[in-house]
Order: C-alpha cells, then sequence, then structure tokens
C-alpha cells in the first residue's frame, strides 16, 4: 500500500499545483516514507518544492520529548536552515508570524486512533488558523492503525481541551484525512482542504486490522507508543493516566499495563470475570509485576496485568478496551474503596478540572465507576447509544469504504 507522503513523492502530477509555493510541513518522529526517509527530508529533496517552515506537535517534530506534558521550544534546523515552530511550547495554536512563514500547509502526522491524542488537537487548530488566513492543507493521509471500530461515549459540551478536540468517542475509528474532512464540517471552515489519499490500505484485515503489518516498519509517533500492541490498548489505558495507578508509562511495555503497589491482579480478575465476562474474551489478561523507573511508583514493585493483544485470541472486531479498563478501575473502587483512586493533578492545559474527567470528555464515566449500583449493562447502554450516533456522524467524512 501506499501512504500519502509516498504518493506525493511518486506522482509529479499530483504534486505540481505546489511547485513555486511556499510550503510549510507538520510532522513528527513517525513522519517517513517507505524508505524511513523523514518527510521533512523527502520533500526538501525534490528540487521544484520550497519548503519555507516546518511544525512539531507534542514531543517534538523530531521527538526531542520523551515524558508527557514536556514542551518544546522553536529551532531552527541545522541541515535545511527552516524554522521549525514548536506547537507544543510557548503556543498550541500558530501565531501570525507563523502563518506568514507559508503559502501551503502540508500535513503530515501518525495518528494512533484515540480521540485523547494531541495530534488531533493540533490539527483541529491548523485548520482554524489557516481558515482565517486563507491558507490551504494538504492532509498527507496515514492510516488508524487501530482500524475502524467505535467505542466510548460522546465527548460532553463544555469538555472540549486539549485531549478533547470535538464530540467524539474515545476510539474515533478515522484517519487524519477524514478527520480533517469533519473538522471542516463540523465546524464550518471555509478552508481549502485537499486529502492526499492512501492506495491500498485495508482496515478489516488480519493481522493488522488498520496498520500495514509486515509491510511498513513502526516508527513511534510519540515515544510511549512503541508498538500496535499499545495502539490497540491505548484507549482504555490512557484514563489510568488520571488515576493513582500506574499505566506502565517508563516500562518496556507503556499504556499495555495497569498496576500498583497495593493492585491484587488475582482478584481484580475474579470480580472482572463475575461482573462483566462478555468484554473479557477478546483479549487475554496476564498477572504480572513490574517496578516503574520514574513516574508513579517510581522504584516500588507493583501487581498488576498486562493486556495482551496479540495472542491468538484477540479479536479485533469485538475488544472494547474501553469498557475493559472501566471495568478495571471499577474493581478498584469496589474492591479497595479506601484507596484514593482519582489523581489530582494539571493536566494538559487544565488546572481546575479533575484529569480523569478531562481525559474522559465529562463526568459519567467516573460516576459510573464510583457508583457501586450500576452495572455492565448500564454502561453499555450508554456507551452503545453514543457510538451508534457516532457512526452516522462520521459517515460523510469517510474516505475508504468497504
Amino acid at each position: 500500500m501506499k501512504f500519502g507522503i509516498d504518493r506525493l513523492l511518486a506522482e509529479p502530477a499530483l504534486r505540481k499545483p505546489l511547485a513555486g509555493r511556499r510550503l510549510a510541513l507538520v510532522a513528527h518522529p513517525a513522519s517517513v516514507t517507505a524508505t524511513l526517509t523523514h518527510s521533512l527530508d523527502a520533500l526538501a529533496a525534490l528540487p521544484e518544492l520550497r519548503l519555507t517552515a516546518a511544525f512539531g506537535p507534542q514531543h517534538g517534530l523530531r521527538g526531542d520529548k520523551q515524558d508527557n506534558m514536556v514542551e518544546s521550544p522553536d529551532f531552527n534546523d541545522r541541515v535545511l536552515g527552516v524554522p521549525i515552530y514548536s506547537l507544543y511550547g510557548a503556543v498550541r495554536r500558530p501565531t501570525a508570524a507563523m502563518m506568514d512563514s507559508f503559502d501551503v500547509l502540508l500535513i503530515d502526522l501518525q495518528d494512533i486512533g484515540c480521540r485523547v491524542y494531541t495530534f488531533i488537537t493540533t490539527l483541529r487548530y491548523l485548520l482554524e488558523a489557516c481558515a482565517v488566513h486563507r491558507k490551504p492543507v494538504w492532509v498527507l493521509d496515514r492510516p488508524n492503525p487501530a482500524g475502524r471500530p467505535i467505542e466510548g461515549l460522546l465527548l460532553e459540551p463544555g469538555w472540549e481541551s486539549f485531549v478533547g478536540a470535538g464530540a467524539m468517542p474515545m476510539r474515533h475509528g478515522l484517519t487524519m484525512g477524514e478527520l480533517a474532512r469533519w473538522f471542516v464540517a463540523t465546524l464550518k471552515l471555509d478552508v481549502e482542504l485537499q486529502v492526499v489519499e492512501m492506495q491500498g490500505w485495508q482496515p478489516h484485515s488480519a493481522p493488522g486490522y488498520g496498520w500495514p503489518l509486515h509491510e511498513r516498519s513502526w516508527v513511534n509517533p510519540s515515544p510511549n507508543a512503541p508498538n500496535l500492541s499499545m495502539v490497540r490498548c491505548y484507549a482504555g489505558t490512557v484514563m489510568i493516566e488520571g488515576t493513582t495507578l500506574s499505566e506502565g508509562r517508563v516500562t518496556t511495555r507503556p499504556l499495555e499495563l495497569v498496576g500498583a503497589p497495593q493492585f491484587d491482579a488475582h482478584a481484580t480478575l475474579r470480580w472482572l470475570h463475575g461482573f462483566a465476562p462478555h468484554w473479557l474474551p477478546d483479549c487475554t489478561l496476564r498477572e504480572c509485576w513490574f517496578e516503574p523507573t520514574f513516574h508513579k511508583h517510581m522504584g516500588k514493585l507493583c501487581n498488576g496485568m498486562q493486556i495482551h493483544v496479540d495472542a491468538p485470541d484477540y479479536a479485533h472486531a469485538s475488544f472494547r478496551p474501553w469498557r475493559l479498563v472501566a471495568a478495571i478501575l471499577k474493581a478498584q473502587r469496589i474492591l479497595q474503596p479506601e484507596t484514593l483512586l482519582w489523581r489530582d493533578f494539571p493536566y494538559e492545559y487544565e488546572h481546575s478540572r479533575l484529569a480523569f474527567d478531562v481525559i474522559s470528555g465529562g463526568a459519567r464515566l467516573r460516576q459510573w465507576i464510583d457508583d457501586p449500583q450500576v452495572t455492565a449493562a448500564d454502561l453499555d447502554a450508554m456507551a452503545a447509544a453514543e457510538e451508534r450516533v457516532w457512526s452516522e456522524l462520521r459517515d460523510s467524512a469517510l474516505i475508504y469504504r468497504d
């Protein structure tokens, strides 16, 4: 298959409208070609194209910031000599001076299919800025490695944030090009948008289910997204960031693990099988032990579990990481009611709202977890209704259909 960047490089007629115009590229470490050349370098090598600027999202254009919520500065590329502007530093929306540095904006960002991933919000902010400044946007499309499944409650009105760019569920099932089309339509943006489409994307096909496994190398789009297993779990495990449990950050399996020094994996698994057995069979839950080298529970031995989504019983179409992790958190609330579960700290520029609610896009999921009377069926019913709504809302944005 071909990604958008590979088509742009291979098809002179496709890039002909860009000749002679000042171009800016939005990219990160996973913005690479089929030969693993960074898109910035590949585009700069084309004599008819003129790159005058580039932008880096969270973690930086070259991936310089390992930890979460660490800002990057602006700098000049030492090889190309062009300014590299940070959209996760002094500003998160491009300034007027930044917008004056180019005529056409190219966006080549690898997403991982979850609302709580700041590249989606950066995409929205750039589309809005280009609409104001009358700048065309070209999205060089890439796969959604989490595939097409939809899961989670819709973000509630008033809960927009840097990890909540719009009223979509946790697992949205769109590519970046499709998300751009959805933003333009939903926000009624008057912007010239062109999506350089992929060729041959097969989101329903095994074994990759969205990612062309064995055909393309995986490059981390962010430092703690090291493999496809993390991507499949992330729509659930990202919620652990708003709790006192560890999500395995700074271990070798970040965001595939859930645990803490006081965590009881045996008791949790027993409780889960009684509470929501239908949320368990599509993956493998394995008890494990790990010790974070920094971050939450640094230097402490944690009991926990790893969510395996590469085993023979993995069922992509029916695996529900958001429901699974919600149930794991509810188990902790029931089994250890005296333990502080919700972590109160500034999260992605939000200082006055509980981090878990910011991640969840509202308070409803936390309220379900805290209520000892509600059932798995209650959450299923609430989420299923909104998943059906999203399936209809996103339909007009779809580019790649079965």
